[in-house]
């Protein structure tokens, strides 16, 4: 999809805070594709792809909304707007805000492994 200022100034200022979890991030990509295309007018999800360059590893993130919920077919009609996506899927700043999300929560495990956080279990 064609960027917009907003977009773009949100996904900075997403990037941005992840310089607080780890300050050596060698790069970072970021993907938003637009159901179908183009602008959402038909309340379908967006999809947001992050790629976080850190010494050693690439993270990533392809944060795709949930799939359609199997639904019983005699409550289709009463429950169907609720279980077709996720709604806060529809909303692109919030897609990108829960993609963000997860890359910072991939980071958070990375920076634990580095300085040996990491809990062991005996063999």
């Amino acid at each position: 999809m064609p960027p917009s200022d907003a977009v773009i100034d949100r996904v900075q200022k997403e990037a941005d805070k992840l310089n607080k979890y780890f300050d050596r991030i060698t790069s970072c990509s970021v993907v938003i594709e637009a159901p179908n295309g183009h602008k959402n007018h038909h309340g379908e999800p967006f999809h947001v792809h992050i790629e976080l360059g850190v010494p050693g590893k690439e993270l990533v993130v392809a944060h795709n909304p949930p799939a359609r919920r199997m639904v019983d077919p005699e409550e289709e009609v009463r429950v169907r707007k609720n279980h077709e996506v996720e709604g806060p899927h529809k909303d692109l700043y919030v897609a990108i805000r829960d993609a963000f999300l997860a890359i910072r929560r991939q980071l958070q495990d990375y920076v634990h492994c580095l300085r040996h956080e990491v809990k062991t279990h005996p063999a």
